[in-house]
This record gives structure tokens, sequence and C-alpha cells, in this order.
């Protein structure tokens, strides 16, 4: 049994693990690279084995960096199912063709503006016959890939639908326990979801380690700095701009808004989502109540909505969208993409970027080489569809909305492992400064062999 690592590896994004087990392979993730367009899209082209020969899939959530090369896998080549939560299954629905839309737009934008031959990564077309092999498949219900590979999936506790997928194989008279955990999240405190699982009874274990190398504040500290963002640029009557992920994290902000304003501690203004993609994703939150936390599920029980209070609205439409960039008053404007890389808060960036009474709020983690990432760095120009903007607008960072567990938290799970029974770990999904110094700490405080890989590293099991 052998394990190949083709992606997220001393990165955050473009998540595909290869499980070869029985001359089958079992592909853990399909995910898009983000970052600059030329440097990605070979690499969203081209996979590092050949998709015809992968016999399922397991996904472990529907954020577009695990699960965004799936169509183009169903495109080259690949026919066998796609196995996840019932939940991701539903925003896959929605994320995959939003993805494809924003390929198609963005190939269009090239061949009319830079006069460039480009196709789009995949179409509509890809992404709608990719969504008919998709199984989804309850929490802690086993299924079995092959006669003797067996996966469950347990909560992971990072958005909607997200699992750790559990695979136990039956080799030689063993029963081997490989866990992946997809991204995990925080176990000490969560807003709208579940706590992640802990799954100790394991072999072997593929960690993920965002902020292998982080300690974030707690939810208060995080309600505290939305409030003075937005009552700081109120009072310099600016627009906060909030690049968001569609899935899980506008989510959060939302709610939190909520909470402050039935608390009195920010003043009646209007709040825009600008995201068809996130109206839809809205919705299906509300339809997957088994994995929404008490409080939440509260809320809906008393038929009050978390996600849709009476200042707030959703736009679909294009032309209300265009319209907020002519509005003068103040307002919150939440849109995606999160790392501020497609969709219409390119719009909203390009329009508010060079007015110093504006704010933009970055609530997520943000990848090398994507505009988000140049934002937070706070570079003094930055180009917007290909034209330069000075940076004049506030810039303030809230990482404690972080879906992804901390340092401490990843050091805790491991802790709760059998760690006499756990033989390696393979540290994934980090940027080298998280992901070695995470690696290093868990040589140290558990005494297990750890390796973070290369791109394309196989190893032995």
């Amino acid at each position: 049994m052998k394990v190949q690592f083709g992606g997220a590896v001393r990165n955050v994004t473009g998540t595909k693990h290869r499980l070869i087990v029985e001359d089958k392979n079992i592909l853990l993730d399909c995910g898009l690279l983000q970052g600059p367009r030329r440097k990605t899209r070979e690499r969203n082209l081209n996979f590092p084995f050949s998709p015809p020969t992968i016999h399922s899939v397991i996904l472990s959530h529907g954020h577009i960096d695990h699960s965004g090369s799936l169509p183009t896998l169903v495109r080259m080549g690949f026919s066998g199912k796609i196995y996840s939560t019932f939940a991701t299954k539903d925003l896959c629905t929605a994320v995959l063709r939003d993805s494809a839309h924003i390929q198609e737009k963005d190939a269009q934008w090239l061949r009319k503006k830079k006069k460039e031959a480009v196709e789009p990564i995949y179409t509509m077309e890809d992404a709608d016959a990719c969504l008919q092999y998709f199984v989804g498949v309850n929490y802690e219900k086993p299924f079995y890939l092959l006669k003797d590979v067996k996966c469950t999936f347990y909560d992971a506790g990072h958005i909607l639908g997200s699992a750790q997928p559990l695979i136990e194989v039956n080799e030689n008279g063993k029963n081997i326990k490989i866990l992946f955990t997809g991204d995990l999240g925080n176990l000490d405190h969560k807003i709208i979801i579940k706590k992640p699982v802990i799954v100790s009874d394991i072999d072997y274990l593929i960690i993920s380690s965002t902020y292998g190398n982080r300690k974030q504040d707690t939810i208060t500290d995080a309600k505290d700095e939305l409030m003075n963002v937005v009552n700081e640029t109120i009072g310099r009557k600016g627009k906060v701009i909030i690049p968001s992920f569609a899935v899980g994290r506008t989510q959060t902000v939302v709610f939190l808004l909520h909470k402050l304003f039935e608390e009195n501690k920010i003043p009646n203004i209007p709040i825009y989502i600008d995201s068809p993609l996130t109206v839809n994703v809205t919705e299906i939150f509300r339809n997957h109540p088994e994995c929404l936390d008490k409080e939440v599920n509260q809320y809906l029980m008393n038929d009050e909505d978390p996600f849709g209070f009476g200042r707030l609205q959703y736009i679909r439409d294009v032309e209300k969208s265009k319209a907020l960039n002519s509005m003068k008053e103040p307002c919150i404007i939440i849109s995606a993409s999160g790392m501020c890389e497609a969709g219409r808060i390119l719009h909203h960036l390009k329009n508010n970027i060079e007015d110093e009474r504006n704010s933009i709020l970055i609530v997520g983690y943000q990848a090398n080489g994507t505009l988000g990432r140049r934002i937070v760095e706070r570079q003094p120009e930055v180009k917007i569809f290909g034209e330069s903007y000075k940076l004049k607008a506030r810039v303030s960072t809230l990482n404690t909305l972080s879906a992804h567990a901390d340092a401490d938290n990843l050091i805790e799970y491991i802790g709760k492992c059998k760690t006499d029974r756990l033989r390696k770990i393979f540290v994934v999904h980090g940027e080298e400064s998280q992901s070695l110094p995470f690696a290093e700490r868990i040589k140290q405080t558990h005494n297990i062999e750890t390796i973070v890989p290369f791109e394309d590293e196989e190893f032995e099991l």
C-alpha cells in the first residue's frame, strides 16, 4: 500500500492525495490550485496520475481547493464514484457550477481584453457531468470502497458537511487504519457548526497544518474586533468591504453581525451579501440542521433566521451588484471570493480600494500569490483586472474566524490519539512556515515519525 501527495503539500491549495491499494487508486480530495493565473493554470489542467485509473474519490469537504478539480477529473476520463457527506454533496452542486461559471467568464474576458486564445479550465457542462458521480453518505456510517477497504466519515468541524475520512484496509491479515483530517476545525470553540470528532485509534495520520505555527484568539475577541472595524469605518463615513468564502465564512460573519446588532453594539446600517453562490449556500445551511450547533438550531426552531435578519440583503442580480458601487452612505459589503482571485469582490475592491475612508476586512486565510495576500501585506499598489490601484483603504485582518484549528489544537488532537499505535504522521495543507515548525513540534512533543512531503512524493505504508 502506498500514498502519493499530489497537491497542497508545503502550500494550502490544490489538495490531491492518492492511496494505492490492491492495485487500485483511491483519491483523497481533488482540489483546484489557487494563485496567479499563469502559474496555476497548467497544474490545474494536468494531474500527476491518469484520471481513468482512479477507482474512486473520497471528498473531505466542499471548499474549492479540495473539490474544484473534480470536473476536470471527470472530463479527462474518471468514471468512478465520488463519496462525500450529504451536506458536501449539496454544497458541491452550488460550488462547482459557480466555479465553472467563473472559469468561463475569466476565459471570455482574457479573449476579449487580452486577445489571448484561452479556453476555460472547465465548463458548466463539465461541472454538471461531474455531479452525477456523487454518492452521499452519513457521518459514522461505514461504507466499502473495495472488498477489503472500508471508509467512515467523522465530523471535521471545519465547514458544513466537512469530514475526516477514516480508511481501513485489511492487508495480509492486518487491519491498517489511515485517517485523513481534511481541514480540521477548532477544538475549543465553534460558531454555527459542531466541533470536530477526535478519531484516536489509527496507524497513519494525514493532518492539515494551515495554522500549524500560530495561536488563534477567542470568539469573544472576534466579535470585539469586528465591532471595532465596523464602528471606526462608519465614523469615517466609509464602507466595510469583506472578501469572504461563500461556504462557511460568510455565514459566520453574518451570524456575528446579527448578534452585534441584537446587542446594540453597532449602528443600524445596511449589509449586502453580493454573491449568488452565497445565496445558494446559505439555503443549503438551512437544509442541514444535523450539522449545526445548538445555538443556531435554537434560532431556527424559534422561526428566527440567523442568516437573513431584516437589515441584510442578498444580491443575485448583476445590475443591483453594480449599483452598490455608486452608493455614498456607509454600509457593509460581503462578497466572494475569499482570496480575492475571482468573482464580484474584485469589482468592489476596484471601486473602493483607493478611498481612505473605507476598510477592507480580511476574515480568512490568504494563500501565497493571491490578491488577498498582497492586500494583507499592505502592498502600496495592487493589480485588479490587470490595472494598478493604490491601496489607500485601511486593512484589518480577523484570523480568529478561521475555520482551521491552530497549532495548540492540532497538537492536542494528536495527543488524544493512541500514540503507541500511531506509526507515522504526514503534515499537509500548510505553507512551509507553518508545516515545518508544526512537524518539529510533533516530534518533540510526541516522538512520532513526522514527514512534510514534497509535491508528488510517494511513500510505502
